[in-house]
């Protein structure tokens, strides 16, 4: 592996760490604002509706920020 190869590879692992940093955070907010424990209902009652709407956001978020990251 030369340099110019590493150039491309060591940006691509900052960009997703810090994405996945930004989605693991936006949750964390969603989870504080929600009237109820997001996660306990999604893992203890297995809340299916829950855990596709959770996805959803999830989805969302990372779409955001790769289009972001990739301006």
């Amino acid at each position: 592996m030369d340099l110019s190869t590493l150039k491309y590879i060591v940006p691509s692992v900052v960009y997703s760490l810090v994405g996945i940093l930004i989605l693991v955070i936006s949750f964390v907010i969603i989870e504080k604002i929600a009237p109820e424990n997001l996660w306990k209902k999604i893992v203890d009652e297995e809340n299916v509706a829950l855990s596709i709407l959770a996805a959803a956001f999830m989805i969302a978020v990372s779409i955001i920020i790769s289009s972001a990251i990739h301006e």
